[in-house]
């Protein structure tokens, strides 16, 4: 039953196919096209949209993209997420590149040549423009998005938390583990 709700999510363009992890949750209403690589551990939910037409999209391990949001590339610009990203409801991503452990808040648009550091967050409803490049570890928001500063330990740690929590909540969905959320 699983594989034949999964076929609905999943479709090829052309020659390409999604190459998916088989832990990889896929909710109801969540679309995979073409060249798309999905890791271990990782969850796409409600209503988003992951397309590799132009060029590829990598999602590592452990990665969270959240409901309704839009995943998408250029020629020449590849969409890559490291692991244990949390991309929060209703954002855009375009052929960006974001390293491991970042979190993107709700809404954010991240545009086609941009680097997220490793460890940065990425404040709710900014705007990352083309080729911005975002250092490890620090905070950013606005339209355009700027530095504002650097994240203490304690402030990563707990975002850290937010990827974990999502893993769970997938299990918990596929049946296969207690919510994390009682």
């Amino acid at each position: 039953m699983e594989e034949a709700k999964r076929a609905k999510r999943v479709f090829g363009y052309g020659e390409f196919f999604p190459e998916i992890d088989p832990s990889v949750f896929l909710a109801p209403g969540s679309k995979i096209v073409g060249r798309v690589k999905i890791g271990p551990g990782s969850s796409i939910w409600y209503n988003t949209v992951v397309r590799g037409d132009a060029d590829i999209v990598t999602i590592g391990c452990r990665t969270n993209i959240q409901d309704g949001c839009t995943l998408h590339q250029d020629p020449g610009f590849p969409l890559v997420l490291g692991d244990g990203i949390s991309v929060g409801h209703n954002c855009i991503l375009h052929g960006c590149r974001i390293e491991d452990n970042v979190l993107v808040g709700m809404g954010a648009i991240i545009l086609n040549g941009a680097t997220i550091g490793a460890g940065a967050v990425i404040g709710a409803g900014s705007l990352v423009v083309q080729g911005m490049e975002i250092p490890p570890g620090h905070l950013v928001m606005g339209l355009p998005a700027k530095i504002i500063r650097p994240l203490g330990d304690e402030e990563a740690a707990n975002f850290r938390v937010m990827a974990e929590r999502y893993m769970q909540r997938a299990q918990f969905v596929l049946g296969k583990g207690p919510s994390p959320d009682k």
